[in-house]
């Protein structure tokens, strides 16, 4: 008898779907039964089979992960993928093994396998069986239903007569200087049409973070904090110059605590 785990994958994207199935070969611990890009075939082919371990998108078009676990009748162990950590906060609240946030890592993926298998000699899974079980998969589902703030992944500039467009993810900071607001990216400052203000509430909040009223800090490019004079914070960048920005007083402490510091 295999001892391998037998899994079954569920995403909407084919090479998220193709990066999945290979590191989990990789592992040697696991056999594939299927995979799909597709959840209604996910559910027709749950009803009649039954994985150790279901590896499932939350945020799929049509028909999101929530929704396809209450359309079963066997409820499976299942680890959750997604790109956002907000809705692997929501994966929890329905009892999964583990999530894994993409792109998935080797390393992540061996610490669920791991938790997988100790979960598994408990086979009772009482929480699966619990009659408000779908109740909170329906209350979940429609959550994610509801409409999602969209932000921007790129910046319009003028440049003479041209609009050039930079990309956000590539910007480490947005500062104002003599009344003008510049972006900092690729080691130059670029002047743009919008106030640190404007930007602050154009921008995810969960990347962007107001650390100066005149500094708009990317946290994806924060590499070190240190003390400063009278109660500031000097953080620096990862970027070639390795920059170094000042965090107002009154700001210290709301970045350590979305730093969790």
């Amino acid at each position: 008898m295999s001892s391998l785990l037998r899994a079954y994958l569920v995403d909407d994207e084919q090479p998220a779907l193709k990066r999945l199935t290979r590191l989990l070969l990789e592992t040697g611990r696991v056999e594939i039964l299927g995979s799909t890009i597709n959840p209604e075939a996910a559910v027709r082919f749950l009803s009649f089979h039954e994985p150790d371990i279901l590896f499932l998108d939350i945020q799929m078009p049509g028909m999101n992960g929530f929704e396809l676990l209450s359309k079963l009748d066997r409820q499976p162990f299942v680890i959750f993928t997604t790109a956002y950590d907000e809705y692997a906060l929501r994966a929890f609240e329905v009892n999964s093994i583990d999530y894994l946030l993409k792109p998935i890592e080797p390393e992540q993926l061996d610490r669920a396998l791991n938790k997988l298998a100790r979960l598994r000699r408990d086979s009772k899974r009482a929480w699966l069986a619990d009659p408000d079980f779908r109740a909170v998969l329906e209350q979940l589902s429609h959550g994610l239903r509801a409409p999602q703030p969209v932000f921007p992944d790129r910046i319009p500039v003028q440049v003479g007569e041209r609009t050039q467009f930079l990309s956000v993810a590539r910007i480490t900071h947005f500062f104002a200087r003599e009344g003008l607001s510049f972006a900092a990216i690729d080691g130059k400052s670029v002047c743009i049409n919008a106030t640190i203000s404007e930007l602050e509430k154009r921008l995810d909040p969960g990347k962007f973070m107001r650390i100066h009223r005149a500094t708009l800090l990317n946290l994806e490019w924060l590499d070190e904090l240190s003390p400063w004079f009278a109660g500031r914070l000097a953080v620096r960048l990862k970027d070639e110059k390795r920059t170094e920005l000042t965090v107002a007083r009154d700001r210290v402490r709301a970045l350590k605590e979305r730093l969790s510091l």
